[in-house]
């Protein structure tokens, strides 16, 4: 049997009355290729996000640290820290171009290819990283290099989330699509994890020999994850939506005319709905750590240490986040989040601010572990929802690579312009994350509500006449467990 003839799209999951044994809801277990492929999947998935944001963290902690030293050594250090910090910017600038490059190839190819396509992209573009000269050694050709491939990262980074929640949300049982999209954004907290720890043990390492060499290492390192999810991939199966869609020969020709035309509605909700989730991860993941040690004077290892135990809860609030979306809705839960991080915003900037290790780690951990992650664990499956099936890649890469350059890309670099103008003070810090969580909260307020969408659907969310699972489902058989 083909996916697309085992996977029947729809929300209802409920055995009617009377009726009989053959028209009973089929569940996962019942069908062993079926819950293969969608461990498959979930597994492929993971493996992309543990690298994209292997790559992106380090890169971020590098930026916040070492690279300063590295590519600007003629600058002064707070200088050297801006111009760190525009680098990193640079490759969110990227991401939207390979949004809407890889996203219309994702929506005529199939999802499977582009990820193919974008892990070699992204993981080469950071092992390569590993191999470039420094300013002391080439002088301005250090840091072109440098913005060359953090471009080159950004492009292929700005399909790589997009296909792996589009993928998962296509490939998951609709009554528990909450649960099963958020599984691979675990991989995001994996790599997180990996990027903050061994950020911190470089922190124990003399900054001579750091300097030196150590520092290639881990971006040297991105070759085995690389080829790691290149072997997963090869194995996993194309989305069952997009099979379908391609056999009934409706493969949209122009996925982002389509998107242009009838879908920028759901686009600016899925923008609106990122401000905060993407904002408050960036900005505590770069920002946070790089005032809590250029300013206030902790460790340099006490950031990363914070972040890795950020990303540990948020191993645990990210599957939970969504599957309590699928019990109480996304948008109630992703409030809650918003509403949460809004609440946070001025005490933890105030607590980091006192320069207590033990403080340092615990709000930074709170903050990213908790108030970001359950906003992210309801966004993996709400963003793909709202889209039509034949725009679905496009859309998703869309809503988040724009926002990725309006909330996080430039966040550090505003960061760090408005320390060194207002003489370090953390209070605008704390309103620039207060603006960006009222955002997202106000979102949510005018998106619908998109638990257990068909995503066989052609049009978006916000085309249906009555927002809400009772308006949205087909009341076909479904896949209710795995």
């Amino acid at each position: 049997m083909s996916p697309e003839s085992k996977i029947q799209v729809g929300a209802d999951s409920k055995m009617p009355e009377g009726s009989s044994e053959s028209t009973r809801p089929v569940r996962a277990s019942d069908d062993p290729e079926y819950a293969a492929n969608l461990k498959r999947a979930t597994l492929a998935s993971s493996i992309g996000s543990a690298l994209e944001y292997y790559d992106f963290a380090l890169y971020g902690l590098a930026s916040a640290l070492i690279f300063g030293e590295l590519f600007f050594p003629a600058m002064g250090a707070s200088a050297a820290l801006m111009a760190s910090f525009g680098t990193y910017a640079v490759g969110f600038l990227a991401r939207p171009v390979g949004g809407l490059f890889f996203g219309a190839l994702g929506d005529r190819l199939g999802r499977k290819a582009v990820l193919m396509i974008t892990i070699a992209i992204m993981g080469g573009a950071s092992t390569l990283i590993g191999v470039l000269p420094t300013g002391a050694q080439v002088g301005i050709w250090a840091p072109i290099m440098l913005v060359a491939l953090r471009l080159l990262q950004g492009f292929g980074a700005g399909a790589e989330q997009a296909g792996a929640t589009t993928l998962m949300a296509e490939y998951s049982p609709t009554p528990r699509r909450g649960f099963f999209s958020a599984l691979p954004f675990v991989g995001i907290m994996v790599g997180t994890l990996m990027a903050s720890g061994v950020f911190t043990i470089l922190g124990q390492i003399d900054r001579e020999l750091l300097l030196d060499w150590v520092w290639r290492v881990p971006f040297l390192a991105s070759v085995f994850l690389i080829a790691v999810a290149v072997f997963i991939r090869l194995r996993m199966q194309e989305s069952p939506t997009f099979i379908k869609l391609e056999k009934q020969d409706q493969i949209s020709e122009s996925p982002f005319r389509e998107l242009i035309g009838s879908s920028m509605p759901s686009v600016l909700r899925g923008i609106g709905l990122r401000m905060a989730e993407n904002g408050g991860s960036y900005i505590f993941q770069t920002l946070g750590i790089s005032y809590v040690t250029t300013v206030v004077g902790v460790s340099k290892s006490i950031g990363p240490l914070a972040i890795a135990c950020g990303a540990a809860i948020g191993m645990l609030v990210i599957p939970i986040s969504g599957a309590l979306s699928d019990r109480f809705g996304r948008m109630r839960v992703y409030r809650f989040g918003a509403a949460l991080q809004l609440v946070l915003a001025v005490p933890s900037w105030w607590l980091l601010s006192l320069g207590n290790p033990v403080l340092v780690v615990a709000t930074l951990a709170v903050s990213y572990g908790i108030g970001v992650n359950v906003m992210l664990g309801a966004q993996c499956a709400a963003l793909p929802e709202l889209f039509g099936n034949r725009h679905r890649y496009i859309g998703v890469a869309v809503a988040r690579e724009t926002s990725a350059i309006l909330a996080g890309g430039i966040a550090p670099f505003v960061g760090a312009l408005l320390l060194s103008l207002l003489n370090n003070s953390w209070v605008p810090l704390a309103i620039y994350v207060l603006v960006l969580s009222v955002i997202t909260f106000a979102t949510t307020f005018v998106t619908p509500e998109t638990r257990g969408r068909d995503l066989g659907l052609a049009w978006d969310a916000m085309a249906d006449p009555v927002h809400g699972p009772d308006a949205v489902t087909t009341g076909s058989k479904d896949r209710v467990d795995a």
